[in-house]
This record gives structure tokens, C-alpha cells and sequence, in this order.
């Protein structure tokens, strides 16, 4: 005997089954509950129980259609953050991605991936590109845009995390600040400005700016190493980007440079073997691939991004001769000199490809001015004064300064970007070049100079903090995708173009075709056949015109 009636109810019923077709009940096949009352009843058992009537307005009395189901509309919607976590595509990027995150999950007790999300096909692991990958997947001056046959392996359609998209390139805001910070420190305490009557209280507050400002981006790069490692590790094997990575370096150089008086009076010498140590380590890898030649020789990779590798030495002269250190400063103007001198000759001539720099990047232009101005304050403070060599590589930057900002229709019509901040800091270092000038030279014609390019200067960076800050949190388009660390290691969307033009005879549409045909032999084989076959039919058409005008028709 079952021990209650609804096991034994259970029992009877044999399926039951759930049916998507309209105008049917849901349950199906469940037995009779009168009949199964009787039929008891009639075996004499004498345990009894009533089963009383569905109510008519139920749910599995009702019709399908009747019954009211959620809408997916009418649902809240999801947050799309965490589709985005989800998506496995951008693990490959991450540092803790693979075997030893699965480890780590395990020991502290999170529950293993299921069967059915270990069916999802996972990310290979990336490897490290080679520099002719760069060159094949991207093209443009700077190398950021990708070329019509290549893909990504990061989605194109969304936005990707922070971290992916924050450039090594952010540093160039905290160029730009901190370069102000020593601009109005030399207005403070140079004899030339004097009349202006300038507070050493602004370049206090602002080097506490340029300093809180350094921290932030610096914590936020900290935090691309250690999460996303992969991208940052693309960034230092792109030819072009690698130049950003003397950034960080030469704005604590300038944070050094500008250190309040109230704050330290004198630095001690041991800091600027620390902060040189990375620049020299770097110099010696990039100048290597400058000499050496292959993929990333100086004439392939020539950009004026290439002046943040020259600009340290200089800067790093100027700080440590300003400690009083002499063979230091010398050897690092020295290495900065001779780089200089073939990088400025390089990019003048553009023997990499011809190719004009497109409008966003125009400001980079105003690199050119960085170089000699702040080599002729790092030679006047070796030599002790503003002598001929000093004023030489000034009156070079200033010629330099003039020549770009004559051009104004050059730096107009473009949108806003990071590059924006390459103004900065080489109109700082021109003006304050021009205040050591002032001090030799002093004239109503310096003190005017040096009055107009210091407010030049300060409201250009005032204008583009206040750009970035609305661009960054305001508008949110500041940091885009950044295509240049995502491509993959071979071209996954080959490209076959075909002759169109039936018996050209020009030698320019071939050299056209033949150049965006694949490497099938085949094609090209057969390509090239209808095309000689075109020629002769044409030649052969040619001919039969020419004899039919040679045979004149007699007159009558």
C-alpha cells in the first residue's frame, strides 16, 4: 500500500509532457483523478481521496495562447559591462588568463568551469609579433590604422575595457604640466622677469598638480601592466609607439627640474643616476635598431615621435649639470647631439615613404622645436653661461617655433586627441629657453619675446586640460579603440582583385594588378593570358583598320 495518496497518484501518472502547440492543454496524458477513484474503489482498497476540480481559471486549464508569458522586452535590460566581462575574446590580453588563473580559482574555492562552458572555444595564446607584422596589418604615418584585408582578434563593434584602450601616449599630458610647473619657477627666480612680479607660490601649486596628475596616470598605466600585460607588451614592439615609453621617464626628469624651492633646495645626485638608468636602457635598444637596419632602421621608422627618444638626453644633461655633475651631462649630450643631428635630417628628406603626416597628427610637427630648445639651456648650464654654442641651438628652435606657427591652416580642422598634447611642452621649453636668453641678452625686444611665448605657452596647456577633462569624463570619446595592439599574427581576410579592363595595354594598370593579386600562381597565370589574348585581339583589329583605310574606294 502506498503511503500516501499523492505517491500513488504519482504513480499512475505515466508522462507528462509539454506541448508548444497552440490551443492545447499544457499536461497531457495525467489520468483521470475520478476514474482512479472508482477503479480503487472497486479493488476494495480502503484508503480514499478526493481530487477536486481544476478551477477554469488555472494555469493548466487554460489555453496556450491565453496564458500570459514574459516578455524578453518587458524585462529589465542587462547591464552590458557584463556581456562585455564575459566575452572571452579579450583574455588573450590579460596577464592572469590561462593555466595559472584556472589554479588560482581552484584554491580559493571557486566551483570549475562546467561541460558546457568548457565547450566554448577559448582564445589561443598570443604570441609575440614580429615588427613586419606591424608593417603588413597597419598602415598610416603613425601605424594605428588597419589595413582593409586584416582583422582584429578583439571585437570591432564594442567598446573594449578601459585599460585595453588607455595608450602609453597619456603620458604626454603629464609633459605638459609638469613642463609649466618649471616654466613659472625660471619666471620667479630669473633676473630678466623681475618687473613681472611673479609668486613662487604658483609653481608650488602647480608642481603639486603636475605631481598628483604623474601619480594617477602612472597608477593607471600600473594597473594596464599588471591586468592586460599582453597589450602592454604590444605597445613596446610597435615601432612607433615605443618612442611613447620615454614619456614617464622625462616628466619626472621635468618634476625634478621643478621641484619648488620651498621644497628642497638641492637634489641629491643619486636620483639622477635612477631616473636616467631606464632612459640609457632604452636608447640602447632603439638607437641598436636605428644602426643595425632591418625592419626598424631609422629610415623605415622615421616619425617626429622619434624626438621623445632624443629629448631625454638633453633634459637628463640639463638635471644633472644642474646637480653639478659634469662627465654625466656631457656624455648624454653628447649621444643626444649626434642622434639628433641624423633623425633631424632624416625626417626632413621623409625617406621612408614620402608620405605626408594626415591632419590629427599635425601637432607632432612642434616636436621639432623640443630638441635644440632644451639642448641650449643643458650646454649653457656644462658651460656656465648663454655662450655662442647655447645660442646657436636656440636660434634654431626659435626659427623652427616661427616657421610652425606661421602655417595656421595647418594645425586647423581636425578633431581633438592625445596628439593635441605635443604642443605643450616644446612651446614651454621655447619660452623658457628664451627667458636663459633674456638674462644674457636683455632688451626690450627679449622681455616683449619672452613675455608672449610664457602666455602662449600657459593658455595652450590651460585650453587642453580643460579639452581633456571634458573629452575624458564628459563626452567619453578621449580613449578609443586602440587597433594598433589587436591585430593578429597572419592576415586572416585575403583580398583578390581582378582584371576588369579587357585588353589595357598600359603598363601602369598592370603593375596595379599585379600588385593586389595573391601569391596563387594559377590566377596570375591564367590572368596573364587573357590578357595577351585581349592584346591580340585588339592588335588584330587595329590592323584590319588600317588596311581598309590604306585600299582608297574609286569615285564615279
Amino acid at each position: 500500500m502506498p503511503p500516501s495518496p499523492i505517491e500513488s497518484h504519482l504513480q499512475d501518472a505515466k508522462k507528462v509532457i509539454f506541448r508548444d502547440d497552440f490551443g492545447k492543454n499544457l499536461c497531457t496524458d495525467i489520468p483521470d483523478s475520478a476514474a482512479t477513484f472508482q477503479e480503487k474503489s472497486s479493488q476494495g482498497r480502503k484508503t480514499r481521496f478526493y481530487s477536486q476540480p481544476m478551477p477554469k481559471g488555472s494555469a493548466f486549464n487554460e489555453p496556450l495562447p491565453s496564458r500570459k508569458s514574459p516578455n524578453p522586452t518587458d524585462l529589465p535590460p542587462r547591464n552590458p559591462r557584463i556581456n562585455r566581462l564575459k566575452d572571452n575574446r579579450y583574455d588573450s590580453f590579460k596577464t592572469w588568463s590561462g593555466k595559472l588563473e584556472r589554479q588560482i580559482s581552484n584554491l580559493r574555492g571557486k566551483p570549475r568551469e562546467s561541460e558546457q562552458d568548457s565547450k566554448i572555444p577559448k582564445p589561443a595564446e598570443v604570441e609575440t609579433l614580429p615588427v613586419d607584422r606591424y608593417f603588413d596589418a597597419l598602415e598610416g604615418p603613425e601605424l594605428d590604422t588597419l589595413r582593409a584585408s586584416e582583422e582584429i582578434l578583439l571585437p570591432e563593434d564594442k567598446q573594449w575595457p578601459f585599460l585595453l584602450r588607455y595608450p602609453v601616449s597619456s603620458f604626454g599630458i603629464c609633459l605638459g604640466v609638469s613642463s609649466q610647473a618649471i616654466l613659472w619657477k625660471t619666471l620667479a627666480t630669473s633676473s630678466s622677469t623681475k618687473f613681472l612680479h611673479v609668486s613662487p607660490d604658483i609653481n608650488l601649486v602647480l608642481w603639486c598638480i603636475s605631481l598628483a596628475l604623474m601619480t594617477i596616470v602612472s597608477f593607471i598605466y600600473g594597473l594596464k601592466v599588471i591586468f592586460y600585460f599582453e597589450a602592454v607588451r604590444r605597445e613596446y614592439y610597435h615601432p612607433i609607439r615605443v618612442n611613447f615609453f620615454f614619456a614617464p621617464w622625462i616628466a619626472l626628469l621635468f618634476l625634478a627640474l621643478g621641484v619648488p624651492p620651498s621644497v628642497s633646495e638641492n637634489l641629491h645626485a643619486f636620483l639622477w643616476y635612477i631616473l636616467m638608468t631606464p632612459i640609457f636602457c632604452l636608447e640602447l635598444k632603439i638607437y641598436g635598431q636605428w644602426m643595425s637596419g632591418g625592419q626598424r632602421r631609422l629610415s623605415k621608422v622615421a616619425n617626429p615621435s622619434n624626438h621623445l627618444s632624443v629629448v631625454g638626453n638633453f633634459v637628463g644633461a640639463l638635471l644633472g649639470a644642474s646637480m653639478g655633475l659634469k662627465e654625466g651631462p656631457i656624455f648624454f649630450f653628447a649621444v643626444g647631439l649626434a642622434h639628433y643631428t641624423v633623425l633631424f635630417v632624416t625626417l626632413y628628406q621623409r625617406l621612408p615613404t614620402n608620405e605626408t603626416l594626415p591632419k590629427e597628427l599635425h601637432p607632432v610637427f612642434f616636436l621639432f622645436v623640443a630638441a635644440p630648445s632644451v639642448a641650449s639651456m643643458a650646454w649653457a648650464r656644462i658651460q656656465g653661461s648663454f655662450d655662442y654654442g647655447a645660442r646657436i641651438a636656440y636660434f634654431i628652435a626659435l626659427f623652427l617655433y616661427f616657421s610652425l606657427v606661421v602655417r595656421v591652416n595647418f594645425f586647423r580642422g581636425f578633431r581633438f586627441s592625445l596628439a593635441w598634447w605635443a604642443y605643450t611642452f616644446p612651446m614651454t621649453g621655447a619660452a623658457i629657453a628664451t627667458i636663459r636668453y633674456s638674462n644674457v641678452v636683455t632688451n626690450p625686444v627679449t622681455k616683449t619675446l619672452t613675455v608672449v611665448l610664457c602666455a602662449v605657452s600657459t593658455l595652450t596647456v590651460s585650453a587642453l586640460l580643460v579639452t581633456t577633462i571634458i573629452q575624458a569624463f564628459v563626452l567619453r570619446n578621449l580613449f578609443p579603440n586602440d587597433i594598433a595592439i589587436a591585430i593578429s599574427e597572419r592576415r586572416t581576410k585575403p583580398r583578390r582583385w581582378y582584371h576588369r579592363r579587357a585588353g589595357s595595354s598600359d603598363n601602369k594598370d598592370i603593375d596595379q594588378f599585379l600588385k593586389y593579386i595573391d601569391s596563387d600562381g594559377k590566377d596570375i597565370e591564367a590572368s596573364l593570358t587573357t590578357a595577351s589574348s585581349n592584346n591580340q585581339e585588339v592588335s588584330s583589329v587595329s590592323e584590319d583598320v588600317q588596311n581598309n583605310h590604306s585600299h582608297k574606294v574609286p569615285v564615279y
